[in-house]
């Protein structure tokens, strides 16, 4: 990986961060000073990951909560572990169980929209298998931020206001807790005003103290029980119990001589392997990175693997997703046939013949984790259970009523998921930890930054700075304005739909830690949010 430090290819508003015992990257300032004293109390990456989503929990409640999943990459120092540690829908969210509420596609929002929440068991998996210190201890930081409150930034605080406006339309009762903590004064709080949540102190010191048990049989699950039998919801002691994540082996593809490595289905970082696959034989680097070419080439290879995504992925313990099949070089070159001058609309092939929040860490001993937390869609499904903190996330929504789509919903399946971590090697070695939150934008954030950083040799920070493309739908095209109007009208004399987004927020936000030959680390967080990296 060659980075030209003194001479950036683009210039970036921040420099990157450079530590060598211990770095913590994430969206929320808090919270990454949280994982970084886990860090200098001797913890390990782990043990930082751990403390820095439970601050999250409580600093970024726009993004993620307790009653959301997660997935995370481990690199334990000589290999590469994968944890999916995402809910399944419960055993009352049935297809007629949907529909007999008057729906004909699955909701974004109230109880329809709830699966099991993953996230945390999913720390204590992560605890378990990895962790250094003793798991309390990695709650308090997050406890106190709940306990005592912190001062509401910017990003955050635009984000919060806007969530308290589309739920002021919301008047059935399974929202009142969302608004009885979280604009108690009938508002969001303003920037620099504190905000406290005993709720959610109460709650994480349970889970704190029970290694999550609290959360799945204790008084927490019975709280989430007790208002759901209250409000119509159909989350029952059973989902709650029988919650189980996966350790699962991480899936790649090999990209100009580095192994770029996802999550495998349900969730969508297969989207960023393929779009890579077919990219491989382009020869982006020859081309400049500000060009429209460049970006044309990138947006087709990714329409056509969302394409691919949609149609075949789902919960692989329901259904054979040919993932295989899909990372085939050799499908890849079928694939790439397709990329003309002009801007397709996406159709799936044939591989078969016959509200997110980001973070990543390392330590001084090399072990890194790129570990992605979400409700999704902001706060989840609008449903928080009272005097608890839990906001409950809205993965339903991502099921399709479809038949016979690998998708479907169906009572203890997981839904098509789109939080993805990602993580970077090369002959066997680590190079770090990357990613970027944001729905539809995680994958083509994720293509992005493999590309700036391998084709175009920007540095973390940089790579995150640098303006952004989004792809919608058909040939629907967002661009970041730092992008030139010249490439905007290229784009569109090749058909795209072209719209400039007049603020960051479609773009997704990210982190990046990357291992110099050195063993130091150089680092970067996303400029678009409150976030920095943090090392020592």
């Amino acid at each position: 990986m060659q980075i030209d430090l003194p001479n950036l290819p683009y210039p970036s508003v921040r420099q990157p961060l450079f530590a060598s015992r211990g770095v913590v990257a994430t969206s929320q300032p808090l919270a990454a000073q949280a994982g970084l004293a886990i860090l200098q109390q001797g913890g390990n990456a782990v043990d930082a990951a751990i403390a820095t989503a439970a601050a999250l929990t409580v600093v970024e409640p726009t993004s993620n909560g307790i009653g959301g999943d997660l997935f995370a990459l481990v690199w334990d120092g000589t290999a590469l572990h994968g944890l999916n540690a995402s809910g399944r829908a419960p055993a009352a969210l049935t297809l007629e169980a949907v529909r007999q509420a008057g729906h004909d596609r699955m909701p974004t929002h109230g109880w329809h929209a709830v699966t099991t929440p993953g996230a945390p068991a999913g720390w204590r998996d992560l605890h378990q298998r990895f962790g250094k210190l003793r798991f309390p201890a990695l709650f308090q930081p997050a406890i106190s931020y709940a306990e005592q409150g912190y001062p509401v930034s910017a990003v955050l605080a635009h984000f919060w206001n806007r969530a308290a406006q589309a739920y002021r339309s919301f008047d059935r009762p399974e929202f009142r807790g969302w608004v009885e903590t979280f604009a108690p004064n009938g508002k969001a709080p303003g920037i620099g005003e504190i905000w406290r949540s005993r709720g959610h102190a109460r709650t994480l010191t349970a889970i704190a103290e029970t290694y999550a048990d609290d959360f799945y049989r204790g008084r927490t699950a019975q709280a989430i029980l007790d208002f759901a039998a209250q409000t119509g919801g159909l989350l029952s002691a059973d989902d709650l119990r029988q919650h189980a994540n996966t350790w699962v082996e991480p899936i790649s593809t090999q990209y100009r001589g580095y192994d770029v490595w996802e999550i495998p289905p349900s969730g969508q970082g297969i989207t960023a392997l393929i779009a890579l696959n077919i990219l491989e034989e382009l020869a982006l680097d020859q081309l400049p990175r500000e060009s429209a070419q460049s970006i044309h080439l990138q947006l087709e290879a990714t329409k056509l693997a969302f394409a691919d995504v949609q149609r075949y992925v789902g919960d692989p313990e329901h259904a054979r997703i040919p993932t295989a099949e899909l990372l085939s070089k050799a499908y890849a070159t079928e694939r790439r046939k397709l990329i003309g001058e002009h801007a397709l609309v996406p159709q799936p092939g044939s591989p078969v013949k016959g509200g997110t929040v980001y973070l990543c860490t390392a330590d001084g001993d090399g072990m890194m984790v790129s570990l992605i937390q979400s409700n999704y869609m902001g706060f989840g499904s609008g449903i928080v259970v009272p005097e608890t903190g839990v906001a409950l996330q809205n993965r339903g929504a991502g099921f399709t009523l479809e038949e016979d789509h690998p998708n479907q919903l169906k009572p203890g399946k997981r839904p098509f998921h789109t939080i993805i971590p990602g993580f970077l090697t090369r002959n066997g070695t680590a190079v770090g930890p990357f990613g970027v939150m944001g729905g539809h934008m995680q994958p083509q954030g994720h293509v992005q930054m493999i590309v700036n950083t391998l084709d175009y040799g920007l540095n973390p920070q940089a790579s995150l700075d640098a303006p952004r493309w989004y792809w919608e739908q058909g040939q629907e095209v967002w661009l970041e304005r730092g992008v030139s109007r010249a490439i905007a009208d290229d784009l569109t004399k090749r058909g795209h739909q072209v719209n400039i987004a007049q603020e960051p927020g479609r773009f997704g936000r990210g982190q990046i830690i990357w291992r110099l030959p050195s063993g130091a680390y150089i680092a970067g967080s996303d400029g678009r949010t409150d976030g920095y990296a943090l090392g020592f």
